[in-house]
């Protein structure tokens, strides 16, 4: 359907690259995912936003993937 958000197309708007950590390193930030309730990857994210603020530089968000059903004109196509 037209202007309708997907997971699929939420994770294509993110920048993916392999990312090579030490497994203790990565044992420490699944420990801290799992007690979060967050993946290793938002965990991750969290993690160097954390650390960009501390250094004081601002990370700006992007627009949040859109939820639920889309609005009615976007089911029924347009109609016009």
């Amino acid at each position: 359907m037209q202007g309708r958000f997907t997971d699929d197309r939420a994770m294509a708007e993110k920048k993916a690259f392999p990312l090579r950590l030490d497994p203790a390193l990565h044992d420490a930030v699944q420990r801290l995912a799992d007690a979060e309730l967050r993946s290793v990857n938002a965990e991750i994210e969290v993690l160097l936003r954390e650390a960009l603020a501390r250094r004081g530089i601002k990370v700006a968000r992007a627009q949040p993937a859109r939820r639920g059903r889309p609005p009615a004109a976007d089911r029924l196509g347009d109609s016009t």
